[in-house]
């Protein structure tokens, strides 16, 4: 499917591209991300757009997102209980949630995107506010189609190449985001221990 699915980039690009990702946030096994790669390379060999590929991305994953969120805003639990093997997906991805916030849903984005749609159901049935989810959501949102995007872009022809350097990217900004993170905690960490040991 992956391979048919790129040889409709060039002739249909991005309203295709609008509908892949729109669809691929209900966790459907539809390969966005090569997809978003393709997209790129052909936008830089000037078969498409770049300007209508980034709005009609966008446009699709901030709709599947939201139209995901407000799906188990309305269905909640009850919904996610009928869903059978997913339902195991939604309650840890609820868990994650309540440990992690707005975190877990930027990171949903891009560093676990298989979780996405799972997160953004377990978002909407446990109350997040929409604001909030917005908020982070569009950041992991922005991340994800910088590096696809921008990686298709630069290694236009080479979606392999690209593909892996895909991977390594996320990895390397994983990383970075991690260890920012622990250095944050560590400081609050010992910033509360010297207060707790002032006289």
């Amino acid at each position: 499917m992956t391979e048919w699915l790129l040889t409709l980039v060039p002739l249909y690009g991005p309203p295709l591209l609008a509908l892949a990702i729109f669809l691929s946030c209900f966790a459907l096994p539809i390969p966005a991300s090569a997809l978003l790669l393709a997209a790129g390379g052909f936008a830089s060999a000037g078969d498409l757009v770049l300007w209508t590929v980034v709005v009609a991305a966008f446009a699709g994953l901030w709709l599947g997102d939201n139209a995901m969120f407000l799906l188990g805003r309305k269905g909640g639990t009850g919904l996610a209980r009928r869903l059978g093997r997913r339902a195991a997906a939604i309650e840890r991805a609820r868990e994650a949630l309540a440990r992690r916030g707005g975190v877990f849903i930027f990171l949903s984005r891009w560093l676990f995107s298989p979780l996405g749609p799972y997160v953004n159901f377990a978002a909407g049935a446990s109350g997040k506010r929409w604001v909030q989810f917005v908020a982070w959501g569009t950041a992991g949102e922005i991340v994800w189609l910088s590096i696809y995007l921008g990686l298709g872009y630069v290694f236009t022809g080479t979606l392999e190449a690209a593909s892996d350097l895909a991977f390594d990217v996320i990895m390397l900004i994983g990383a970075g985001f991690a260890t920012v993170a622990l250095g944050v905690w560590l400081f609050g960490r010992h910033r509360d221990n010297v207060r707790n040991s002032a006289p």
